[in-house]
């Protein structure tokens, strides 16, 4: 009996190009020629002594962290104890020694919204005001080195704020496995995972750049980039954030509250800016009611993406009052 004919090769097989993350998977690859060769291509029925054995799954190496990565996570856990044994890192948002008006929310909106902390000492950091007009999509990132059980607290974590931002902006802020601010949890021993995405999501970014995100000191606890593209860089279609995994709870707890809500738009700090999370004295850990109302308006309709400050300044006044609930003036 005659082997009945072998199936044609296939042409081509094109690899599936989902750029979406600036993710590049590796299409699927089609081998029949090896099999149908040995077999002369006829079906037959396997004996018992033919029976295939199932396939052994790879074994995932287990990550064992290198001594710098120990070193930075003591280092965390002891600064952060430092900071609450001092009183900082607080958590209840403020009180009467934290008080402020219509005018002082109104100032720190400037400083925060229209001026960016890393700019030039030339112009000053003054710029327009800038922020997401499509809806913010969050994509969690996870390097090699955090765990399956501190993946899901973060991504939790993330979640529930996400949900918190959209309240207060009245702007549409989820959390999904596509999108465009992407939040990479990683660690010292991640280096070349992180590299390699922050390449792929951001191919315009200089060298310095990636290796800030890459190997930052360690007075980063985390840091983030938003924008736009290059005719509309204040109107916000891209972020990347990073949280660094070797920090404590509160302080990754933290670093996603401050991260997260700059790149809606609050780029800068200001030691004025008070009770707030915008503030590099690590007083407050998360963000608190004083933050929210600056989000309320750096969203508010009446403003509009690329405005200056001075053009921004009487309507920014008059939400200020109102957000108060100060209309008497």
């Amino acid at each position: 009996m005659l082997a009945p004919p072998c199936p044609s090769e296939p042409d081509r097989v094109t690899p599936r190009d989902n750029t979406r993350n600036g993710a590049r998977p590796l299409g699927a690859l089609l081998a029949l020629s090896a099999a149908l060769a040995l077999g002369g291509c006829l079906a037959l029925a396997p004996g018992p002594k033919d029976t295939p054995r199932p396939t052994p799954r790879p074994i995932k190496p287990v990550y064992t962290p290198s001594v710098e990565a120990q070193t930075l996570t003591k280092y965390y856990a002891d600064l952060e104890q430092d900071l609450l044994t001092r009183g900082l890192l607080r958590t209840d948002g403020g009180g009467p020694e934290t008080p402020y008006d219509a005018e002082d929310l109104a100032e720190r909106f400037e400083t925060l919204a229209f001026y960016d902390e890393y700019a030039s000492a030339t112009d000053g950091g003054a710029g327009g005001m800038g922020r997401w007009e499509q809806p913010v999509r969050l994509v969690p990132i996870f390097g090699p080195s955090v765990t399956k059980a501190q993946a899901e607290k973060d991504r939790a974590t993330l979640t529930a704020y996400a949900a918190r931002l959209a309240r207060i902006t009245g702007h549409p802020v989820t959390v999904g496995t596509s999108g465009n601010f992407t939040v990479l949890f990683a660690g010292v021993d991640d280096a070349d995972f992180v590299e390699d995405k922050v390449r792929r999501l951001l191919p315009n970014l200089s060298d310095s750049d990636v290796a800030l995100f890459a190997t930052p000191p360690r007075k980063f606890y985390c840091l983030v980039f938003a924008g736009g593209p290059q005719r509309d860089p204040l109107n916000y279609s891209r972020g990347v954030a990073l949280i660094r995994a070797e920090q404590p709870d509160l302080m990754r707890e933290s670093c996603i509250h401050e991260e997260i809500a700059q790149g809606l738009g609050l780029r800068n700090d200001s030691p004025k800016a008070r009770p707030s999370i915008f503030n590099d004295d690590d007083e407050f850990a998360r963000l608190t009611s004083h933050d929210e109302k600056l989000l309320q308006i750096l969203y508010d309709r009446r403003l509009r993406v690329g405005m200056s400050a001075p053009e921004a300044k009487p309507i920014v006044e008059r939400i200020a009052q109102e957000v108060m609930g100060d209309l008497s003036l």
